[in-house]
């Protein structure tokens, strides 16, 4: 699966079982195959992801009805003392950390998703 904001394009891992949701990027890092991990929530509501066991820093996207709702920038991984990184919506895409900054990616915009 692709997911597109502005003219940026990411090839992504898809995670929509409860179990591929709650692992994440955990042990996990990017290579040729997938740059991000689009997490495909069963509710439209306020999200709640951490960083425990990643092993790459991360920026975490929240997307509600097309639109990037909140960017948490940089996330670094944790083991124990992991806090929660929040926002609203349907989709979380997570990319590695300083993806966003380094390609002017912010709050509002526009985000589609493309079958491969």
């Amino acid at each position: 699966m692709k997911v597109i904001i502005d003219d940026n394009i990411f090839k992504v891992k898809l995670c929509t079982t409860n179990k591929s949701i709650s692992e994440g990027m955990m042990g996990k890092n990017f290579n040729q195959t997938f740059n991000g991990m689009l997490f495909m929530m069963p509710e439209i509501t306020e999200q709640s992801f951490w960083m425990k066991n990643c092993i790459i820093p991360l920026d975490i996207i929240m997307i509600n009805d097309g639109l990037i709702d909140k960017i948490h920038h940089n996330c670094k991984p944790c083991d124990d003392d992991c806090i929660s990184y929040k926002g609203f919506g349907g989709e979380v895409l997570e990319v590695s950390g300083g993806t966003c900054e380094k390609l002017g990616i912010k709050k509002g915009d526009h985000v589609s998703f493309k079958l491969l």
